[in-house]
């Protein structure tokens, strides 16, 4: 039976691109797979057929001849090309032709044409917690930190080879970083026990780092602090973490803001709280108290004549900046009212002499009290 043309197999017209090609391949590969046409005895003939001749269009050399012979180029004497029934044709073990289609079908998504390989591996990521001031947080500040992890290898340039020198292919893989086993209908891959996936060994490994390509070392890095960080921020300093592996990319370092408790202020975002006790006497006859503000200065506030504990006052724009602008919150004083202790005699008896006087001064107190003499009568009736 005289074969099919390659271009009517693939359903393209001759002149067709190489992504043409290879995208009618993937077409006519997934519909004819013979795992998806079990009730079709033909698919696997078909299938073949088609491997067959995205095998042949898919080299320039190939496709070149075959576009001036046609199938001839490829008879016994007419070139260099892979005979019918050879490896990639329609005698070939089936298997193998399966591996092709899994490399093409799949290998954009396992790292290309390379099989996956994975020569320089990119650093790990670092974590590093800093603990700051309310008040370094309220100004900013430039800060050194250490930070321990890996380094590339100053001997070996990363390399992990003495001297600088480069990797030579693995000869167990090829450089694939996979290896291929055969089981019945199935190619199955694993990782390459030689080189470990890398598709490249070390002959020579530097003495420095052991043909890692880094060494561990302790860095110091200045990290800038901006304004209005609070706990939980996260600064990135990319390609600070720890280094690639055999010249691989640096990963990047991160560090997360915590901000440690005042003990003047309590903060909510961008305000400020601070609570302020005031004596007994200045909240009834009102008065200035001084309190202190996150930039280190200070304000006076008036405090009005019979103020309450909890009572509060504002300071417009005396809280913490914004961290990308905006302005600053405010400062919230709040009054505790303050018990006298320690009571001379005589500051006891103008207490008493104070309190006989005062009935008509504690509105909230005589309110509560007309409010439970009238609970009582209402239980007694």
């Amino acid at each position: 039976m005289a074969k099919r043309d390659f271009y009517e197999v693939l359903g393209i017209a001759r002149g067709a691109s190489a992504d043409e090609i290879k995208k009618a391949y993937r077409k006519k590969a997934k519909e004819l797979h013979p795992d998806r046409n079990a009730d079709n005895p033909k698919a696997e003939s078909q299938f073949k057929e088609v491997n067959e001749a995205y095998e042949t269009l898919k080299d320039p050399d190939k496709k070149a001849a075959y576009d001036r012979f046609g199938h001839a180029a490829f008879e016994q004497g007419m070139g260099g090309g892979p005979r019918p029934g050879g490896p990639g044709f329609g005698g070939g073990d089936f298997a193998s032709a399966f591996s092709n289609v899994f490399d093409d079908l799949f290998g954009d998504f396992m790292g290309g044409g390379a099989g996956g390989r994975q020569r320089a591996t990119r650093g790990s990521d670092l974590r590093y917690n800093l603990r700051i001031k309310l008040e370094d947080a309220y100004g900013g500040l430039q800060k050194t930190i250490n930070v321990p992890g890996s380094v590339a290898c100053d001997v070996c340039k990363g390399t992990g080879a003495e001297g600088g020198a480069e990797p030579a292919t693995c000869p167990t893989c090829s450089g694939m970083g996979k290896v291929r086993a055969q089981q019945g209908f199935f190619t199955v891959e694993r990782t390459c026990p030689t080189c470990g996936g890398m598709g490249q060994i070390i002959k020579n490994p530097c003495k420095a780092c052991g043909g890692a390509g880094r060494v561990e070392k302790e860095r110091a890095l200045s990290v800038n602090i901006p304004a209005g960080v609070e706990t939980g921020t996260r600064i990135r300093l990319a390609g600070e973490g720890e280094a690639g592996l055999r010249g691989g990319p640096p990963g990047d370092l991160y560090i997360f803001i915590e901000v440690t408790e005042h003990p003047l202020f309590e903060r909510e975002g961008m305000n400020l709280y601070c609570r302020v006790p005031v004596s007994m006497a200045n909240a009834a006859l009102g008065g200035e108290i001084e309190v202190p503000t996150i930039d280190g200065g200070r304000s006076r506030v008036k405090v009005p004549a019979g103020s309450q504990s909890g009572r509060q006052m504002r300071l417009r724009g005396k809280g913490m900046p914004g961290l990308r602008g905006g302005g600053h919150g405010d400062m919230f004083i709040e009054l505790a009212v303050e018990t006298p202790v320690n009571l001379t005699s005589r500051q006891k008896e103008l207490l008493r002499e104070f309190e006989e006087l005062s009935e008509e001064n504690n509105p909230e107190g005589s309110s509560f009290f007309r409010k439970v003499k009238s609970f009582w009568d209402g239980m007694k009736s």
